[in-house]
């Protein structure tokens, strides 16, 4: 029973849609992308054309030079942090420097109101 229980879990975990489920994605070396969604954070090892798949795909914001934020999941900013959640918890929260905080408001404010 408990090797049931331990494959669901791992399922839920490899079978998470990038585009939808996760908030925001830090690059890492050689191909290890961690992974932030709404419950869980995730280390995962891809390739380089499925980072360039999602970079590319218009749902990403670069906001530092390895971190990338999911645009329809932005609901606030506040004194330089990008907020996901409506609880004010750092995992759900990205830093983001005064310089480029303006362009990512613009480009978010293109496609959606966002408490700025």
């Amino acid at each position: 029973m408990m090797k049931v229980v331990a494959d669901e879990n791992r399922n839920v975990y490899e079978n998470f849609e990038v585009e939808k489920d996760i908030y925001y994605f830090k690059v890492g070396k050689t191909g290890l992308v961690s992974f932030h969604g709404r419950n869980y954070n995730i280390k995962k090892n891809i390739t380089t054309e499925q980072l360039n798949s999602y970079i590319s795909s218009g749902r990403f914001i670069k906001v530092s030079g390895t971190c990338y934020v999911n645009k329809e999941k932005v609901l606030s900013f506040s004194d330089g942090l990008i907020c996901f959640d409506h609880n004010i918890s750092e995992s759900k929260q990205v830093h983001v420097s005064k310089w480029r905080l303006q362009g990512i408001k613009q480009q978010l404010s293109a496609n959606k109101k966002v408490a700025m």
